[in-house]
């Protein structure tokens, strides 16, 4: 079968690539045309755009680029058209794919969804429109089963590509690791300030006076893919700071500490048993119109799915030196870190164990 697939930003690549693998397995004939990145092209098939051509953040932000991504959309359904194929499948991405969506089922396209919208978190009222363009949607968290069931939207939790994607990775070598990056013997604190040059700005500069105060830890920045070492350059001042590029999870996976911008790192961080502080910060606008829109009592995935606090969120304004410093000095206390450990296997067990992509692939394939 022909399978069109559309995924954004970093971590789509990767569920995206984990995807195509257990497409390729389950269907020998199988051929691929997508929107991904580095991850999905190295799988094979064929690579439409890359998702750093389309890496705006915030409300303000996709304001500002509305044409350029009003022609991407365009492009979008022509590309579709032409390649004409059995199955369209969305990988998150809602405010680029459920616009293509729409389209796709009035005009036939057999439509999947893996890895739903948040709209769970706002907009809910969009569950109409999934209702109606998305013939079938598989989840990786299992409140959010329960949320489109309460909606009486049938949708099938598969687990969570992460557990895969840990579980089947090479570990890292410690004493390798620190050699290769002149990292010294010194415990090592992760940051990792997100993928997008507008919220690494914002954030980095203030996780990086942590430096100054936790001289006895060495500090990673955790480089994106999505962004050359040059960006990164104006950032590295300090003697005991450094920088990694393409390897969080080898930095994760021999990290004692993290400071994590919120998304899809902050659960990768807990899987690899890291205790952390999650941040956000972005223009004031996007903030304003997004606090107004968002109905959730976390922001991090990890606290959504326990539903509770298990990780401290620093958003906005209360992201700050004072208060970061205050929020770090307690994830280095035993005390904490065990309870945080405890609920860290928790949230684990909550996410339905290994095998998510080869599940989804079987579905697809039918």
């Amino acid at each position: 079968m022909k399978y069109y697939i559309i995924s954004g930003e970093a971590s789509g690549d990767l569920h995206g690539s984990n995807l195509m693998k257990a497409l390729f397995l389950e269907d020998k004939h199988a051929e691929i045309r997508f929107w991904g990145g580095d991850l999905m092209a190295e799988v094979g098939g064929t690579l439409v755009k890359h998702y750093k051509e389309r890496a705006f953040m915030g409300f303000a932000e996709v304001i500002t680029n509305i044409s350029t991504l009003l022609g991407f959309i365009k492009f979008c359904k022509e590309d579709i058209s032409k390649f004409n194929p059995d199955k369209l499948i969305f990988i998150d991405n809602s405010g680029f794919n459920l616009r293509i969506a729409k389209w796709a089922k009035t005009n036939n396209f057999y439509t999947i969804y893996y890895i739903s919208p948040q709209v769970w978190a706002s907009r809910s009222g969009r569950v109409k429109d999934i209702k109606r363009d998305i013939d079938e949607m598989y989840v990786i968290l299992p409140f959010v089963e329960d949320f489109y069931k309460k909606h009486d939207y049938k949708v099938t939790f598969v687990g969570h590509p992460l557990l895969d994607a840990i579980a089947n990775r090479k570990q890292a070598r410690e004493s390798e690791f620190r050699k290769e990056y002149n990292l010294g013997e010194k415990p090592i604190i992760a940051l990792l300030p997100g993928s997008r040059k507008q919220e690494i700005t914002k954030l980095l500069a203030v996780m990086l006076k942590m430096a100054d105060k936790f001289t006895d830890y060495q500090f990673v920045i955790a480089g994106a893919p999505s962004q050359d070492y040059q960006f990164y350059q104006q950032f590295i001042s300090k003697e005991n700071v450094k920088f990694i590029s393409d390897r969080t999870y080898d930095l994760l996976s021999l990290s004692y500490a993290a400071i994590v911008t919120s998304g899809t790192a902050t659960l990768e961080t807990a899987l690899f048993k890291v205790p952390e502080i999650v941040c956000y910060k972005t223009s004031w606008l996007s903030y304003q119109i997004g606090k107004r829109l968002i109905n959730l009592k976390y922001i991090s995935l990890v606290n959504l799915i326990m539903d509770k606090e298990v990780v401290q969120e620093l958003i906005q304004n209360d992201f700050n030196e004072k208060t970061l410093e205050y929020e770090l000095h307690k994830i280095l206390d035993e005390d904490i870190r065990t309870k945080m450990f405890l609920n860290y296997f928790e949230l684990e067990k909550k996410l339905g164990g290994k095998g998510a992509s080869i599940k989804v692939a079987k579905l697809i394939v039918g």
